[in-house]
């Protein structure tokens, strides 16, 4: 391999890297004394998170507030206003140092965002009616929150706030389709500022009490290596079969997705593993990428976490937490299993093999290896499955075991490696803070993405849900099926430009009531949980969707692929995912909805895997040969039967409880596609040269 091919790769890497730790929230890295603040400022947000499950009782607004005034005081310290200098402003592009500017704005946006603790007795006193330093307070609020929000997550989520603002007091003077009566100031600061309806809502809320706790274990599993480990036991378990790297990497970012709300995140921990070695075995520069793009898209949308939404959505449906993993379960792991098939077929059309046993870590070593990262995730997943304690409860004591496992790691890998058990208790010590600092610095953006989503949820509080119902309806006319692919293609649309958290609360708060109350008026009953996971579902997908999308551009920077094929491609894997939401909609078997049997339930997962290898097939254009053009349409005619066997039942005139029989139907009908296509199968399958990495 050539020195500049090394140098390209690695800054593919350092790209890459880069992307992550602007989403982890690492802006600045000051010199000097000033580089202690950012990080002592973060542990000592997570060490206020981590008293509160077990030790420190407050008010939830209390948490809220000071949550807040955490995330705020970072941005301000850690983002400068702008990224790189324009028109000679150097001091607002400061990387190296934190301005003056930037510390009095964070020290009075953390007064601001804790304004209403400090007066929250005499602020309910007077909340129909705020006084002049409430709403001056209370506008700098608002405002200090949409430049935090613009410097975090970029422009999109402060706009369409603003544009929500200005539709609260312009609400009058709209066309007579979207009229409304409008707000006053005070109305609008006592809504936003001084409530639990607006800022301080229930996505911060979910934000500052289970989130963080969450989002702290994740960044303590991966300070402590297992991100590495699972990768390693993906490769150990999957490299050797055909297009292995590739199922490794699904596998690992799986793994890796169950606690981890970032996709790029994801894609930098997995895929800077995973893509050379997809692209030495023969896969594509574009299609390796597009493949951990998927892979860790999708991994927000495995239990238990779901980039942090699982949470939000029990407390909007006001449902138990596990109702919510429960119902996520079979749509999640479907399209997961999916999307092993679908690099088993590109596998199949490229001619790839595994890789060879002797360039694979032995499983049972590699297993044993980091068996000490299995024990928290078991500890979280018995927390809260088996013994069924709070989320927040659950979170708190996996970290205490984590704690216990970072502690004497490295002091056991230096009794191993003969070298000084001190300086192992010291390693193991720093990895600890850097890992409070890294949990702390990666909840900044989604605190603040919650908090801005607030301000839409709070306009909407104000009087527009019954009006948003009714302009669904008239842009929809009435046809459910229109409805939503308006839906999917808003929250397409809107994801581009924002993180996925905040596109689920945007869009179920305008959309998911409009989805279940239009669907009653036709007569059609969605359960509240389905619209939910189906604004959810369709936020997740924007994240690979061109032309924007960052998980796209990420992982193009370590294959070194063009960034808009490969969101392209990815989108192109990804559509096994978009059906799904659809079918959950119109089938509530495939959420789980009044379903409690085992069996049935493992039933209900067989078939809908098998629907989806269906689609995959169709999308593909690939089954064990490649497809005729007159199967696809009999790939898809399996998939609407595997996934819908009450609406065949019902133009069967079967009875409603008899609907699994017509499973048979597109069993047969799968079978017959296989008989049909094995003559074709390749015999010999094409050697394909591996491509230098």
């Amino acid at each position: 391999m050539s020195k500049i091919r090394i140098d390209k790769v690695e800054d593919g890497f350092h790209e890459a890297r880069r992307m992550a730790e602007e989403e982890e929230g690492i802006g600045r890295r000051p010199d000097g004394w000033q580089r202690y603040i950012i990080p002592f400022v973060a542990i000592c947000w997570s060490l206020f998170q981590l008293a509160l499950p077990k030790w420190l009782l407050i008010d939830s607004t209390y948490i809220r507030a000071i949550h807040f005034a955490f995330a705020l005081a970072l941005v301000f310290l850690n983002y400068p206003v702008l990224k790189k200098p324009c028109f000679g402003l150097k001091y607002f592009a400061e990387h190296k140092k934190i301005p003056l500017l930037d510390m009095v704005l964070a020290a009075f946006a953390a007064y601001c965002a804790l304004y209403l603790v400090l007066n929250y007795e005499e602020l309910t006193g007077r909340y129909g009616s705020p006084s002049t330093q409430d709403i001056v307070i209370g506008l700098s609020l608002v405002a200090i929150l949409l430049e935090a929000a613009r410097r975090t997550i970029g422009p999109a989520l402060p706009v369409i706030a603003s544009g929500f603002i200005a539709y609260a007091f312009l609400g009058p003077y709209m066309p007579d389709l979207i009229a409304f009566k409008g707000t006053s100031v005070d109305r609008f600061i006592g809504q936003m500022t001084m409530s639990t309806e607006g800022i301080y809502g229930i996505p911060l809320d979910v934000s500052a009490t289970i989130v963080f706790l969450f989002v702290l274990f994740g960044a303590m599993l991966d300070k402590a290596g297992a991100g590495h480990y699972f990768i390693q036991l993906a490769l150990s378990l999957l490299g050797r079969f055909k297009g292995g790297p590739a199922k490794a990497a699904i596998m690992g970012s799986g793994l890796t997705g169950l606690v981890s709300g970032s996709s790029i995140a994801n894609i930098v921990t997995t895929g800077t593993f995973t893509i050379p070695m997809m692209k030495k075995v023969g896969y594509p520069a574009t299609k390796a990428a597009a493949v951990e793009v998927a892979a860790s898209t999708d991994g927000q949308l495995a239990p238990p976490i779901m980039g942090a939404a699982a949470f939000i959505i029990a407390e909007y449906v006001n449902v138990p937490y596990i109702e919510v993993v429960k119902a996520a379960a079979v749509p999640a792991f479907a399209s997961y299993a999916a999307l092993f098939f679908i690099s088993h077929i590109e596998a199949s059309k490229l001619g790839i093999r595994g890789m060879p046993k002797s360039e694979l870590p032995p499983f049972f070593k590699t297993l044993l290896s980091g068996v000490h990262y299995l024990i928290p995730l078991a500890m979280l997943l018995y927390e809260l499955i088996v013994v069924r304690h709070s989320p927040e409860l659950a979170a708190f004591n996996a970290i205490m075991v984590m704690l216990v496992i970072m502690l004497i790691q490295e002091p056991l890998r230096a009794y191993q490696e003969k070298t000084s058990l001190v300086q192992g208790l010291k390693r193991s010590c720093l990895n600890i803070l850097e890992a409070l600092a890294s949990g702390a610095r990666n909840m900044v953006a989604v605190a603040l993405a919650t908090a801005a989503a607030g301000i839409i949820v709070g306009v909407v509080a104000l009087g527009l849900g019954n009006l948003i119902s009714e302009i669904i309806d008239v842009l929809s006319m009435g046809n459910v099926v229109l409805m939503l692919v308006i839906t999917a293609l808003a929250s397409l649309i809107i994801g581009m430009g924002l993180p996925t958290t905040a596109t689920y609360i945007v869009m179920a708060s305008l959309t998911a009531p409009a989805i279940v109350s239009v669907g009653g008026m036709q007569g059609f009953i969605v359960p509240l949980m389905a619209a939910h996971l189906f604004c959810f579902y369709f936020g997740i997908l924007a994240d690979d969707t061109p032309p924007v999308g960052l998980a796209a551009y990420a992982a193009a920077a370590i294959a070194k692929s063009p960034p808009i094929q490969t969101g392209v491609q990815g989108f192109m894997y990804d559509i096994r995912t978009a059906i799904l939401p659809f079918m959950f909609i119109f089938n509530t078997d495939l959420i789980l909805h009044n379903v409690f049997s085992w069996s049935q339930g493992i039933l209900i997962f067989v078939m809908t895997c098998i629907g989806n290898f269906a689609f995959a097939s169709a999308t593909q254009g690939w089954f064990v040969a490649r497809n005729k053009a007159w199967e696809v349409p009999l790939f898809l005619c399996v998939t609407f039967i595997l996934m819908r066997p009450d609406q065949i039942a019902s133009w069967l005139g079967m009875a409603h409880e008899q609907r699994y029989w017509t499973y048979l139907i597109g069993l047969a009908l799968y079978g017959l596609l296989y008989l049909m296509q094995r003559p074709r199968i390749p015999r010999v399958e094409p050697a394909v040269e591996a491509a230098s990495v």
